[in-house]
């Protein structure tokens, strides 16, 4: 009988939301105060929060990133509290005039269901959110509504569908850049610089996003790896150390194929990443930095991997830049390289 390792890191993302899409500079500094306290002992509903009697002050989210955080954490949350968040998310205006109880009455939960879902959105209590919900709807009032809808129909005309998958590809975007975590993305892209060597797992669609992870290291230099063969990833995973690192993508962050050899480079000593839409699967238990993607919904005809695979691929393009700026001396002469290498593949004419 085994004893599972100790668990090194779980994501608190939502103890330290963004406010704005696009507002990266200064927050680094603000979430790596919080990003390795008390992860140990929270439990699931004060990791969601970050908040408690003795717990560390949060910064609740702007109005604006409240829609992210619903349904970035929907799937995470228990059926009631699902009622309470998109209630909220649908209608702020009119729940922003109900009390406490008066929400529990309308989504049929209790009130202590209604302030849970309150802290694990990232707010110290419903009076906040409530505020959160008057800011949310008055900027509702001020802006235009979208004009269109992301539920793609079997009849809808293709320029639609081109609309519809336009506005759902950059709302993707902007969910995953206001619920990454700085601070643990700046600690990926460290080690990632000072790497000897990086393995990066994935399956299916985030099988291609490890594939582009690892072109785009080795087109600056570093030596990185590819798996997608799971009993490749994990005899591979065995010959990592400290000072090597792996990275899994996993939408669902319960993909078995790609936590094994992540535990298995754990176990080995070296720093693990994880890239998933649910910080807090399985997946979490063997990382050390957890990048959380945006959580979208899935359809019949727009499958969840075209929707996560848009949010790997910008955090695995954030972490190649930051990568790139830490290591620009060696980084800038080899991308070069690798241009001049294939240039004469793109030139036009006979040869």
């Amino acid at each position: 009988m085994t004893t599972p390792p100790i668990r090194k890191y779980l994501s608190t993302v939502t103890g330290d939301v963004k406010k704005t899409f696009g507002s990266v500079s200064g927050r680094a500094s603000g979430s790596a105060s919080n990003s390795t306290s008390g992860r140990a002992s929270d439990t699931a509903s004060g990791r969601a929060s970050g908040s408690g009697a003795d717990g560390p002050r949060i910064t609740p989210p702007a109005p604006a990133a409240l829609a992210a955080k619903v349904r970035t954490l929907a799937p995470s949350m228990t059926r009631s509290m699902q009622r309470v968040a998109e209630a909220v998310a649908h209608d702020p205006a009119g729940c922003a005039a109900l009390t406490v109880t008066g929400l529990a009455e309308l989504t049929g939960t209790s009130e202590a269901t209604v302030v849970r879902t309150a802290r694990l959105l990232g707010y110290p209590g419903y009076r906040d959110l409530r505020l959160a919900l008057a800011g949310l709807a008055a900027q509702q009032q001020s802006g235009r509504a979208p004009a269109i809808t992301t539920d793609i129909a079997v009849d809808d005309p293709i320029a639609d569908v081109v609309a519809k998958l336009a506005y759902d590809e950059q709302q993707t975007l902007a969910d995953t850049a206001a619920g990454l975590d700085t601070a643990q993305l700046g600690a990926a892209v460290t080690a990632l610089a000072a790497a000897r060597r990086t393995d990066v797992y994935g399956i299916g669609a985030s099988g291609l996003v490890a594939q582009d992870l690892t072109q785009k290291l080795l087109r600056i230099g570093l030596i990185a790896h590819a798996h997608s063969d799971p009993h490749l990833a994990v005899t591979n995973a065995v010959q990592l150390r400290a000072g090597d690192v792996a990275v899994a993508i996993t939408h669902s962050g319960s993909t078995g194929d790609v936590i094994e050899p992540l535990r298995v480079a754990f176990e080995h000593g070296a720093t693990t990443v994880a890239i998933t839409g649910r910080p807090d699967g399985p997946v979490a238990q063997y990382a050390d930095h957890v990048l959380t993607t945006s959580t979208a919904r899935e359809s019949e005809l727009r499958p969840a991997a075209m929707s996560s695979r848009t949010s790997q691929l910008l955090v695995v393009d954030c972490l190649f830049v930051g990568v790139a700026q830490r290591t620009y001396e060696t980084a800038a002469p080899a991308l070069a390289a690798s241009y001049e290498a294939l240039a004469h593949r793109h030139r036009s004419g006979p040869r």
